[in-house]
């Protein structure tokens, strides 16, 4: 071929080789012993940077879940404290209505004795009122149709017989 016999006839393509191995060497020492190393260090740094932060991130998600934890206990003890305090309340509340609904029906029980006695008593008055105004009436309606007198005494002894007896 014409154009690969040109490169070797030719003396420029040997220098042409020497510089490309001295930049290419040259490139290569810039880069991969200068950068290289700080690129690497960077990435290194970064990688730590994101595994503490993921290790912290961790931490605090498990920090968090204690914290809820304690908070649900103690939500729970302060529900049940409450409960008991409100059923507590309740019991001594029924204590102190049955204890007032006993001194009342003590009270009322004595008023409605009095009141009985107070009725009996006065059925007994008005029983023997009843008694004498009967009598009374039974011995003047005996002059009225009869004509004769009957004793205020028999009379009485006779609206007894038919209101007891």
């Amino acid at each position: 071929m014409p154009q690969i016999n040109q490169l070797a006839e030719n003396w420029y393509f040997a220098s042409q080789l020497f510089w490309l191995a001295l930049i290419f060497g040259a490139v290569f020492v810039v880069i991969g012993l200068g950068m290289y190393p700080k690129i690497e260090a960077t990435v290194d740094a970064r990688d730590r940077k994101v595994a503490d932060d993921l290790a912290a991130a961790k931490a605090a998600h498990a920090a968090a879940d204690h914290l809820e934890d304690q908070y649900r206990q103690q939500n729970d003890a302060a529900r049940a404290a409450a409960q008991k305090a409100v059923q507590d309340a309740k019991d001594k509340a029924a204590r102190d209505a049955e204890k007032r609904l006993a001194k009342i029906d003590a009270e009322l029980g004595g008023k409605m004795a009095a009141a009985e006695a107070d009725v009996a008593a006065a059925r007994k008055s008005a029983m023997a009122e009843i008694e004498s105004v009967a009598a009374e009436a039974a011995g003047d309606l005996v002059a009225k149709l009869s004509g004769v007198t009957v004793a205020a005494t028999d009379a009485k002894a006779a609206v007894k017989a038919v209101l007891h007896g």
